[in-house]
């Protein structure tokens, strides 16, 4: 019987079920392949899908997609346009795409004064719709939406017409005005989102405020001054929203129904810091003849987020997630971060999995990867696993500590060998979190401990990485890599020259591999200079970056590297799991025709966008210090010379690793000459020295909060050393003198002496 080419209805019934089942708009491609179109066929497909698009039968979404003009999401977009006698609100979808009239959507009174402030006539609603006819819906609110979604976060000032508000970015430019009556509520160095109004191009800018968020001064406004100031995505966008929450797990009778292998009898588990709420990797390990197999299993966010849809591209332009003290602003939608992509312990998810091998050496022999479904075994923090190794397990990894714990260390034990023949650079500087009290205030910052079980999980992650860059490559598909370059010839010619003060010989003329630094860390933890040496040896390194050509990476010593394990929080990452899916054939979500096009564009984006993060990280964190020492100014303080430059000096604090400054001129009144190469400023009468890494003893002087500012005065007395000799260092130095102003003497357009301030008089010319 021959095949029949499907109809109008049949194509019809076809996207209702798909969309009945949870997804969204259908791909001409899936058409295809459920009615099994091939060569022509799919020519005459495309053509009666653009004539059923311009009859209203379907409506035509993002690329290739179509759908169900008629048919709603479980949760959409709502615009309320009215309010009946019952004071129930009006609605329409806000992207209805059918030339028919919409559905009659209604929301209680009630339900819409749990909105605050009460939702009403304008306003546009995330909401859960249900059913109640064929032509009638119930809508429960979620979320009030800004139409424009491009709301300000700025500082409020009164004034006797309403008010105005300065935004944090400065790429925001000019103020934003606030008329009377559209303060809400609003006081006076109060932070507030502000959602701007449609005026000319021409005249002031008018908003209204929408939420105050705090004061200033308060801790929650730290966070927001850093994410606005750096232009951190922190809203998501509704359509966005409407897409995470109609997502769907992968749905089928079996795993082997659903084109996955089912794992859920292994015992993998997740390992994590203690307070994380995504876990997007999970691990199992077991012995296999001299060596092991170990599986390293991923959240498969590519199942969920595909190619040109709302969710994609909002997830490319943040390229990763931020993590700041207080909150972390996500990649992907909590519906996703949190929920559907988190390997949670006991619960079935979809997982993108590397099965690798490993030999006695540890060496990987083998590996693939496949698409599967699993179900973790337990949910470890790093301090439970390490204990639990360590022979202490508490009630919860007693029953995994000989089943699971062991094997996973055995297997790192043995993959150790690898690395250690492989000689990374072995760079391990502390690393400090802050803990934060009820309030939002600093209650303490602590030193990271870093146990066995941190590396076990990064060598895990770091040999999937490599699998996946050799997977994609063998299959003769472009990626985008993550990249390190060895030190530019500038760089390393300034760090040998330090090394070499210091009594450390760095090879010239050779091939710099991370072994030589090694040797010199090794040495310097032996004569108790490990942490200045680390830090010169860490600024001398290039900065890691993802790109399409692949150049290696340096400091993990390995020849290609491509970033895996964390789709979740990193788009590289997300990236990279569609080539493995189009490299393996394993479905739908690979990566697409339009991506490859784009792979070297969005590399450079998202290196872009990793910088943003860690500034916007970084100034948040000294914002909490900052605060958290505002009331301890006249306190003095241990701590190193973190940075020297011809102002002054940058020195970070031992107990918090807060940063502060020390202009050079409170040094005294001895001149002080700025020496790049060597990392220090010498005193040009006595020979003093402050340098790199030195110890000093500061006291506190001013605290500013806003900005993440510390001031202190130095205590310390430089080190002793040789003044320079005259007219020898104008070329590599710098030198501090005082201004005008300093001297106490007054410009009065006469030729004076800096010193002395009396008036020069020529000598008479020697004959």
């Amino acid at each position: 019987m021959a095949k029949r080419f499907p109809s109008r209805d049949d194509i019809l019934a076809f996207i209702r079920d798909a969309q009945a089942n949870g997804k969204g708009d259908i791909t001409r491609r899936e058409i295809a392949r459920a009615f099994h179109l091939k060569g022509e066929e799919r020519t005459r497909l495309r053509q009666m899908l653009k004539k059923m698009a311009e009859d209203g039968a379907i409506a035509k979404g993002r690329g290739k997609r179509v759908a169900d003009p008629e048919k709603l999401p479980a949760v959409t977009l709502l615009d309320i346009e009215n309010i009946d006698e019952n004071g129930d609100l009006i609605a329409t979808p806000a992207n209805w795409r059918s030339k028919k009239r919409p559905p009659l959507i209604l929301i209680s009174h009630k339900a819409a004064a749990k909105i605050r402030p009460p939702a009403g006539v304008g306003d546009r609603l995330l909401a859960r719709l249900e059913q109640h006819n064929k032509n009638t819906y119930h809508a429960t609110p979620m979320k009030r939406l800004a139409k424009n979604d491009a709301r300000i976060l700025g500082v409020f000032r009164k004034s006797r017409t309403g008010g105005m508000v300065s935004p944090v970015s400065r790429k925001e430019g000019r103020d934003l005005i606030i008329a009377s009556g559209e303060e809400n509520g609003a006081k006076n160095d109060d932070l507030v989102w502000a959602a701007p109004k449609k005026t000319r191009a021409y005249g002031p800018r008018q908003a209204r405020v929408e939420a105050v968020i705090a004061n200033v001064n308060d801790p929650a406004s730290y966070s927001l001054i850093a994410i606005a100031s750096h232009s951190i995505r922190m809203e998501f966008p509704p359509e966005v929203l409407v897409e995470a929450e109609a997502a769907v797990l992968p749905h089928g009778t079996s795993p082997q129904e659903m084109g996955r292998e089912d794992l859920r009898d292994l015992p993998l588990v997740t390992i994590d810091p203690h307070d994380a709420k995504d876990h997007d990797d999970a691990v199992f390990a077991a012995r296999d003849g001299d060596g092991f197999r170990v599986i390293v299993a991923i959240a498969d966010v590519s199942w969920f987020v595909r190619p040109n849809s709302a969710l994609d591209k909002e997830a490319q332009k943040r390229g990763n997630s931020t993590y700041l003290p207080d909150q972390v602003v996500p990649m992907l939608p909590e519906r996703l971060s949190n929920d559907l992509c988190s390997l949670k312990e006991g619960v079935d998810r979809p997982v993108l999995a590397v099965d690798m091998q490993f030999n006695a050496k540890g060496q990987k022999t083998s590996h693939t990867f496949y698409r599967a479904i699993m179900r973790s075994a337990i949910r470890l923090s790093y301090e439970e696993a390490q204990k639990a190794a360590d022979g202490k397990p508490n009630a919860r990894t007693k029953p995994f500590a000989q089943t699971v714990i062991e094997p996973l260390w055995a297997a790192y034990k043995t993959v150790l060998k690898g690395r250690q023949n492989r000689h990374p650079l072995d760079l391990d500087l502390p690393e400090r979190k802050i803990i934060l009290d009820d309030k939002g205030l600093v209650k303490d910052v602590v030193l990271k401990e870093r146990f066995d079980a941190h590396k076990l999980i990064e060598e895990f992650m770091i040999q999937a990485n490599v699998a996946a860059a050799e997977t994609v490559e063998q299959a003769h598909l472009p990626l985008i890599y993550r990249i390190h370059d060895q030190p530019s010839d500038d760089k390393r010619e300034a760090l040998a020259d330090y090394l070499q003060q210091m009594g450390y010989s760095l090879p010239k003329g050779q091939v710099l591999r991370p072994k030589n630094l090694n040797q010199i860390l090794q040495k310097a933890r032996e004569r108790d200079e490990d942490h200045i040496v680390s830090q010169v040896v860490l600024r001398a390194q290039s900065q890691a970056v993802y790109d399409t050509k692949n150049i290696g990476h340096f400091g993990l010593n390995l020849p290609r590297y491509a970033h895996f394990t964390s789709p979740i929080r990193r788009y590289a990452d997300l990236t990279v799991h569609r080539a493995l899916v189009a490299a393996r054939n394993l479905g739908s979500g690979g990566q697409s025709e339009r991506e490859v096009s784009q792979l070297q564009n969005i590399a450079e984006a998202i290196s872009d966008l990793e910088r943003q993060s860690m500034a916007a990280e970084r100034e948040s964190v000294d914002r909490f210090l900052a605060a958290f020492l505002s009331d301890k100014i006249g306190a003095h303080f241990q701590g190193r010379i973190a940075g020297v430059t011809s102002a002054g000096l940058f020195v970070q604090l031992d107990k918090t690793g807060a940063d502060g400054f020390v202009p050079v001129r409170s040094l005294g009144s001895e001149y002080f000459s700025y020496e790049e190469r060597h990392h220090r400023l010498i005193g040009q009468t006595s020979g003093g020295i402050y340098h790199l890494g030195q110890k000093v003893e500061v006291e506190l002087l001013e605290v500013k909060p806003l900005q993440g500012g510390l001031t202190f005065a130095l205590l310390s007395e430089p080190e002793a050393g040789k003044p320079p000799r005259k007219g020898t260092r104008k070329s590599a130095s710098k030198k501090y003198r005082p201004s005008r102003k300093k001297t106490g003497f007054k410009k009065t357009g006469r030729k004076t002496d800096n010193k002395t301030g009396r008036k020069k008089t020529k000598k008479p010319r020697k004959k």
